[in-house]
This record gives structure tokens, sequence and C-alpha cells, in this order.
């Protein structure tokens, strides 16, 4: 009887528990098999943290924020004898093959495992939809409907007292979730890390709105970069060592207030836009993207992401999802924008 396991990896997501329930699902009724789950990511195969996915478990999860199992940003490469207590894990959990599901770093250490031949099936995670060799990663849509939902009230509090309103978003190094939230909600300028304007530029904008009798609103993703001194993180470092991004649109918020006149307020959505419900879109997204990773490690498709491509679920080489983000291109920027001011 097969027995697979399966672990969530780095930020949480909406969408991570359809995808373990999908995968539940499947591998007890096609293959009548035993899904087992590591505790916390990486660090619950490192420390042989596992509890058996059950039916109790999986329950009315589909719509669940979070994830079940707890995540962690724990790096399997790293520390004392890590390949060792990683193989030590599976052999003791009877485990044919891992199910991990996570991002750029959570899926380079998968990649990394397996060239050291441990069996492992890739699942994309990112709200910031920036993973290459797919083209949308679940919990984005979430986040962007999030985001958009937010910016609708932005507008009209600031239309009521003529005020330029700064929203900031999450988007360390990509600015999918800001441009998307701010073609929809009709921003007057949205700012992303791949294609920085001048400060110029994005008073321009906002005195354009100002002069055609709006009231400006202004996107802002987490990343970007600020008169050339890189993204803005006052708050020191995560415990991974990542950069606790955060701040960029009071700091905008002060200078446009200065340079404009305009009365200016920010607000930064932040985590609000990684937890909660997921949407439709993203459940079923993350239910077949489960389904899909079940299948590949039944096959014996190890070293492969599940990914999708058009409206077909397909796997590519880990190699594909790493190494590289997937960002926006200028010319895409370039059409947005002119809808800006």
């Amino acid at each position: 009887m097969p027995r697979i396991g399966i672990l969530t990896s780095g930020g949480d997501c909406p969408g991570l528990n359809a995808v373990i329930r999908s995968a539940h699902i499947r591998i007890t009724r096609e293959y009548a098999g035993t899904l087992v789950g590591f505790r916390n990511g990486w660090r619950g195969v490192l420390e042989n943290d596992a509890v058996e996915i059950t039916e109790d478990l999986t329950r009315g999860i589909a719509g669940l924020g979070g994830t079940i199992l707890g995540t962690s940003r724990t790096n399997p490469t790293e520390g004392d004898s890590p390949l060792e207590r990683v193989r030590g894990a599976l052999a003791t959990q009877e485990v044919d093959g891992l199910i991990a599901i996570g991002g750029e770093g959570s899926l380079s250490a998968a990649h990394a495992l397996s060239g050291a031949g441990i069996n492992v099936v890739g699942v994309p995670k990112t709200i910031d939809n920036d993973l290459n060799g797919t083209d949308y990663s679940f919990g984005f849509d979430t986040a962007v409907q999030i985001a958009t939902d937010a910016m609708d009230r932005l507008l009209t509090t600031g239309a009521s007292h003529a005020r330029c309103m700064i929203a900031e978003v999450m988007g360390r190094n990509s600015g999918w979730i800001a441009l998307h939230s701010g073609i929809a909600t009709g921003a007057h300028a949205v700012l992303i890390p791949e294609q920085p304007v001048s400060l110029d530029q994005i008073i321009d904008w906002v005195e354009s709105a100002r002069d055609r009798g709006q009231a400006p609103l202004v996107v802002v993703a987490e990343g970007y970069p600020f008169d050339d001194d890189g993204p803005t993180h006052p708050r020191g470092n995560e415990a991974s060592g990542r950069p606790r991004l955060g701040g960029i649109g009071e700091r905008l918020a002060q200078i446009v207030e200065v340079r404009t006149g305009i009365e200016t307020r920010a607000t930064t959505l932040g985590h609000i836009q990684r937890g909660g419900t997921p949407t439709a879109y993203d459940r079923v997204l993350a239910a077949r993207f489960g389904a899909a990773a079940i299948d590949s490690a039944m096959d014996a498709q190890w070293g492969r992401m599940v990914a999708l491509r058009g409206e077909e679920i397909v796997t590519v080489d880990l190699a594909e999802a790493i190494g590289r983000l997937k960002g926006i291109s200028a010319e895409r920027f370039q059409r947005a924008a002119v809808c800006f001011g």
C-alpha cells in the first residue's frame, strides 16, 4: 500500500488546506494508499514530526485558510547532517516520497534534495504569483480580491475628504498583486519593484487625478525601491534572515502630501492578504494541484512540479521554478500605465 508524505513550507497561503484535502482523497480513493503529513514544513521532516492524514482531519477544510499542518521557513539542506535526517524520517514513516508545497525558496530546497536522491514532487505556492514554471499559483487570486475590496473602500473615504489614499500591498520582489488589484480598482498609480518610476512621475499621476476632480489612489508593493535606497524595512529581519518589509506607503504619503498639498493617508494591508477564506478559484486550483501531485508521485515523476499551463495541469522540472522569479515585463506595465493619472 503506497504511503506518500506531504508538507507545507514557507509563508502561509489561502488554499493550502484544499491541496492537503485533495491529495488525501486522491491517494485513499484512487490508490488505496495513505497520506502522511509532516508538521511545520521541512522542520517536521528533520525532526521526524509526522501525523497520518485521515478523513476526520480533512473534513471541511477546503475553505479554511492557513494550514492544518503548520509551516516554517526551515531549510532542510542546512544544519547538522540534514540529508541523513531527511532519509531517516522518510524511512521511519515508511513513505515512498514527499509532496512539498512551497514557493521559490522551499522548492529550491526540494530540488537540492531531489538531486541527492530524495523522492520529491513540488506544488507551487505563493500569493505573490512570482514563481516560474506555472501561469498562476493558488493564493494569488485571494490576495488580489482582498486588496481590491480594501481599495474600493479607500476610494470612497478618499473621495469624501478629497484625500490621496495610498495602499501598500504585499510583493517583496514582484508587483503582481499591486498591478492586478490596482487595475481592478482603477488606481491612478501602481508602483512595483520590477518597473520603478521617478518621484516626479508619481507626483504627476497624483496631480493629474486631482486636477480632474478625483481623489487619487496610489497602490505600492512593499518591495518597491525608493530613491535607489532599496526596499523599506525599518523593522529588522525575520527569523529566517530576510528583511521585514513594510513602511514604503507611509514614507511615500509624507512626500506626496508635501509635494502636492493634498492631504494623504497610507494603509498597509500586510498579512490580511494571507489569511482567511480562499476564493472559489483558489480552492479549485489547489484541489487540482493536490490530485495531480499524488498522480505524479504514483507515476514516480520525482523531481517534478505540478503547474498550470493555460487550462491544463502539467508537470515541469523543479529546475524551471527556481533560480529567478517571474516578474512583470516593461511592456505589460506600460500598457497598464496608460490608465494612470
